[in-house]
């Protein structure tokens, strides 16, 4: 049995930083390679702290309002003018996942579909079945969902709500769709007449050049696509903020629902506060900051991988995002795996949660830990994984 290393020296954590505060908290001794959360040392603390008391003194006792049921105008003005669109395109919501459920609650009803990925963002996927939704798989290749494939899913005659996908640094596998891919999927989703959900969480985050292709609503205009931005990636989670783009008549659809007309724009003072952050490059240096921490956790993690697994594992090179994924031979055991890893103090996500794709995979993410942990991590894994296999 290999034993877990318990002198690697925990996270960096404040004291705040416990469950019953934060989500949650790797057990003393454990390296976490599970969540999509970013480091603590990479939350945004020292940029995020004047903000506050720069959006009160600009704009007073209007920052402690009820906002604009569309979200504050400062920052859906700074949303547009970032991605190419207009301010009755973007909609401020409370981050990708309240976003997504007002979505299911609007386009969708109990026992209507969603077209998604054979393997997609489970949380994503948890949200749509909560709502009565089913899901329907279509298949993928390097380049996320095949038109073929879509085309075949919507060809059904029964009642689609939507297409969920994300193209850009996907969650789990980190692929990236080409603009042709992207160019046709819109085509066969309007043909059938079907909207696009995309979601959109990781796009600011390309660790490589060259720079992804336009999102999907950018190439179609904003017709018959919805796309989710959030600010949980980069700047933090606990802000809770977000957008959507849609066409100007969805806006005021969503705008409209009672919720909202009952409380305002969601997260009113937060969305001013960073709306101070997007003027006058600020943002832009932390994203290059950013940017840069996550390729040296990146490049820490691959390497280790692909030094200590033979070459039955497949181990990819994301462009972007927060995830590496790994493909195994199909005749190993998932559980055995994620046992093994277990018992050498890793935590990492099954692929299984992601969907129903072919073979045993799994997902680590390297945004949670520094460079050194990721490398005693890899290393842990590994001799782990040799021993599991030699015991089959």
């Amino acid at each position: 049995m290999v034993r877990p290393d318990t002198t690697v020296s925990p996270l960096p954590q404040a004291r705040w930083w416990r469950a019953g505060v934060v989500q949650a908290v790797s057990p003393p001794g454990v390296i976490d390679l599970g969540p999509g959360y970013l480091e603590p040392a990479l939350l945004a603390v020292d940029e995020v702290l004047p903000l506050y008391a720069e959006a009160l003194t600009m704009f007073g006792p209007a920052a402690l309002s009820y906002g604009a049921n569309a979200g504050a105008e400062p920052l859906r003005a700074s949303l547009a003018a970032r991605h190419g669109c207009t301010a009755e395109e973007i909609m401020v919501t409370a981050g990708s996942s309240q976003a997504l459920t007002l979505l299911c609650t609007v386009l969708g009803r109990p026992g209507r579909f969603v077209v998604v990925e054979r393997t997609c963002y489970d949380l994503g996927r948890s949200i749509m079945t909560d709502h009565g939704l089913r899901l329907r798989e279509v298949d993928a290749d390097g380049e996320g969902v095949r038109p073929e494939a879509l085309d075949r899913a919507l060809s059904h005659g029964d009642d689609v709500a939507f297409v969920y996908l994300t193209p850009t640094f996907h969650n789990p596998t980190g692929t990236v769709a080409g603009e042709q891919r992207r160019r046709e999927l819109l085509a066969v989703a309007a043909r059938h007449g079907v909207p696009i959900v995309e979601d959109d969480a990781y796009t600011e985050l390309c660790l490589d050049r060259p720079a992804p292709p336009p999102s999907l609503a950018a190439l179609a205009g904003r017709q018959g696509v919805i796309r989710l931005g959030s600010f949980a990636k980069t700047l933090g989670p606990g802000l809770r903020l977000g957008w959507l783009e849609a066409e100007p008549g969805l806006i005021d659809t969503l705008a409209g629902r009672g919720q909202l007309v009952s409380g305002g724009a969601l997260n009113h003072l937060t969305s001013l506060a960073v709306s101070m952050l997007m003027g006058d490059g600020r943002y832009e240096r932390r994203l290059s900051w950013l940017r840069g921490q996550l390729r040296l956790r990146r490049e820490a993690l691959v390497a280790a991988l692909r030094s200590g697994l033979d070459e039955s594992v497949t181990v990819s090179r994301p462009a972007g995002g927060f995830f590496v994924w790994l493909t195994f031979d199909p005749r190993r055991s998932e559980a055995a795996l994620l046992a093994a890893a277990g018992r050498a103090g890793v935590a990492v996500a099954p692929g299984s949660r992601f969907g129903s794709a072919v073979g045993t995979h799994l997902r680590l993410a390297y945004s949670l830990n520094p460079p050194d942990r990721l490398a005693e991590a890899a290393a842990r894994l590994a001799a782990a994984w040799r021993t599991e296999e030699t015991l089959r």
